[in-house]
């Protein structure tokens, strides 16, 4: 389009006919479905667990819930914006290694902890901002690039510590963000509803939210009504590692120690969150309270399985079902969708 088009004329050229108005309503209504759908699941989980186990219900195991549950939910609401663009970040539980892995080498160099939180946000970020440019500006499938990462990001990891944790100094204020409490609330908590509570207002209520829902659904349109398309998919693998960063910071915290095995199988339990939240591996539609919701059920399966004294090899096979079943239904829900990609 003529850079000199008029801001009227692209919001002219990209109104939508009837039938696309028709199409987006019926997402809606089918993205809010979803959040119902998955509420109710999660209030099933939450009866049938609190009936067979004493000790589900107790403030000390919701609370240990919802603490083990803060990096989930912090990487689960960043991947929903990658997932709702048509792909898909592999790499994030890699990410959390490095990040939690250099926590402890860069508090033990003695560098303040401040300044290394902003240093190892700034690391993810720039692991983000890689794999984005080969998504966005080199056209290689998201899958290739972030299953790379998966693997050399870990290997890194992996190099530095020798496959040992490297302990962190148990009177460092590092620790507080993993282990501090505001108020009755563990600080993960706070820190990760802050971040859902960000995420959801930028992915429903500003034009880069818009923007991703648009790419997701149709990225030749949104392109076509002058929108730089390759940029917004560059922001969305950048937000997706700062936030694996953020979470690698929290369990080094929480553990500490930092250690290159930390993250293991984490990008299947965030797939699975998100997924089962209603947003679409199809791209185009997606729900950050959807996500919410699906994070707390997958570690809530998670925690009961473990109350309820069976065996803790179940959760992966629970996961990959979830995802099964979520693509299972996107197949069935959106046909036309999955035909065109």
């Amino acid at each position: 389009m003529n850079q000199g088009t008029s801001s009227g004329d692209v919001r002219a050229a990209s109104l939508p006919s009837e039938r696309r108005l028709l199409k987006h309503s019926l997402l809606t209504e089918l993205a809010g479905n979803s959040v119902i759908s998955i509420a109710a699941f999660f209030a099933v989980v939450c009866v049938v667990f609190s009936l067979g186990t004493d000790a589900f219900l107790t403030s000390a195991n919701l609370l240990n819930v919802v603490r083990q549950a803060a990096p989930l939910l912090i990487v689960s609401a960043a991947m929903t914006f990658v997932i709702t663009t048509g792909g898909i970040d592999l790499a994030v539980g890699s990410v959390v290694a490095i990040t939690a892995t250099l926590s402890a080498v860069f508090l033990q160099w003695g560098l303040p902890w401040p300044l290394a939180v902003l240093a190892l946000l700034g690391i993810g970020a720039a692991i983000g901002a890689l794999q984005g440019f080969f998504v966005a500006f080199e056209r290689i499938p998201a899958f290739i690039v972030t299953l790379a990462g998966l693997s050399v990001i870990r290997g890194i990891a992996l190099l530095i510590t020798g496959g040992y944790s490297i302990p962190i100094d148990p009177e460092s204020s590092f620790n507080l963000i993993g282990r501090g409490q505001i108020g009755p609330i563990p600080a993960p908590v706070v820190i990760a509803c802050l971040f859902i509570v960000l995420a959801n207002v930028v992915y429903g209520a500003t034009t880069f939210g818009r923007y991703v829902t648009g790419v997701g659904a149709n990225a030749e349109a949104v392109r076509r009504a002058g929108v730089n398309t390759r940029l917004v998919l560059l922001k969305v693998y950048i937000l997706s590692a700062t936030a694996a960063a953020l979470a690698g910071i929290v369990i080094a915290a929480r553990l500490g120690s930092g250690s290159a095995n930390s993250g293991q199988g984490f990008e299947l339990d965030v797939i699975a969150a998100v997924v089962l939240g209603g947003t679409s591996l199809f791209g185009g539609r997606g729900s950050i309270i959807g996500t919410l919701l699906g994070a707390l059920t997958v570690s809530v399966i998670a925690n009961g399985l473990i109350l309820a004294h069976l065996s803790p090899f179940l959760t992966p096979i629970v996961t990959g079902t979830i995802i099964l079943v979520a693509i299972w239904l996107n197949f069935r829900l959106f046909p036309a969708a999955t035909r065109t990609r």
